[in-house]
């Protein structure tokens, strides 16, 4: 488990939904469920302008240094906000995916699970939006790719908002499997119409539940992982498609993410030696996240 003390100063104010609590009730129900004594914590890394450059457009990184404020805030859309500490919390926040790259390529730690803020999926290559800087799963994709010469990688993304910044920076790359399930029509209006082979886009209407999601992802997610023999998979992992988390009108439980995960862990095992790096997206209710990422936690470890 990769975390910093500094993802809990990002603060886009008292009415956002991305507080600091939600890290504050994952670590208390880690601990209450003693999944503390098995985890091995590590300090997150800020991540460099280079390995930001991989996913992004290295003017626009310029300028989110740029857009850094020394005191106060700034707003750069309607719900993305950077405080002081916001960008340090950032590059934290990419660089915990960059060091769970590394740990896993060299068999240090594996799976590893990034509790980080602010969340990555909605940033695109060269825009902030939905409350995202930097695309946190994409930098450590690219790294993935870059540093470590792999050829084949998938992302699958569960949050209930669909990862248009992930689809924007790798939707031309076939390296790249990006499969995103998520509540349609809703924030941001993407992903229900692909035009590329190396996305599957799977949109679910209000109101669907977890048979609903089980079986749209058992017709379109695993059969494109099979065929696509992934070498190392990462996970978008967003939990506010939980029945009680009033950010969305879906209706998952604790136990569809640990079904989705134990999933996602077996094709890892069969097509990438067991490489799996999973990133903290959204989950605004924190009860409910605390407890979907416990399940998520208990079903990587088996």
């Amino acid at each position: 488990m990769i975390s910093h003390n500094d993802c809990l100063l990002h603060d886009p104010g008292s009415h956002h939904p991305d507080h600091a609590d939600r890290l504050y009730a994952i670590n208390n129900q880690i601990i209450m469920s003693g999944l503390d004594f098995v985890l091995r914590h590590y300090d997150a890394p800020l991540a460099t302008r280079e390995q930001l450059g991989r996913a992004h457009d290295p003017a626009y990184v310029d300028r989110v240094f740029d857009m850094a404020p020394s005191e106060g805030s700034v707003e750069i859309d309607g719900d993305t906000v950077m405080s002081k500490d916001t960008l340090q919390a950032a590059l934290r926040a990419a660089g915990a995916g960059v060091m769970g790259v590394d740990l896993i390529m060299r068999g240090e730690s594996n799976p590893v699970f990034c509790a980080v803020r602010p969340p990555g999926h909605h940033a695109e290559y060269a825009k902030a939006m939905g409350f995202c800087l930097f695309d946190n799963i994409a930098v450590a994709a690219a790294h993935a790719l870059e540093t470590h010469g792999l050829e084949r990688v998938a992302i699958v993304d569960f949050d209930v908002h669909h990862g248009n910044g992930t689809e924007d920076i790798f939707k031309n790359d076939e390296r790249v499997l990006f499969c995103s399930s998520f509540q349609h029509p809703f924030y941001p209006y993407t992903g229900h119409e692909s035009d590329t082979r190396n996305l599957v886009d799977v949109p679910l209407s209000a109101g669907a539940d977890g048979t609903e999601f089980r079986k749209q992802i058992r017709q379109h997610w695993l059969p494109a992982l099979e065929d696509f023999r992934p070498q190392f998979v990462f996970v978008s992992a967003g939990f506010d498609a939980h029945v009680l988390d009033d950010m969305s009108g879906l209706k998952l439980t604790e136990a569809d993410y640990g079904w989705i995960t134990e999933e996602l862990a077996a094709i890892a095992r069969t097509h990438a030696q067991g490489r799996l790096l999973s990133m903290l997206e959204g989950g605004y209710e924190p009860g409910a996240l605390a407890r979907s990422v416990v399940a998520h936690l208990k079903a990587l470890l088996g």
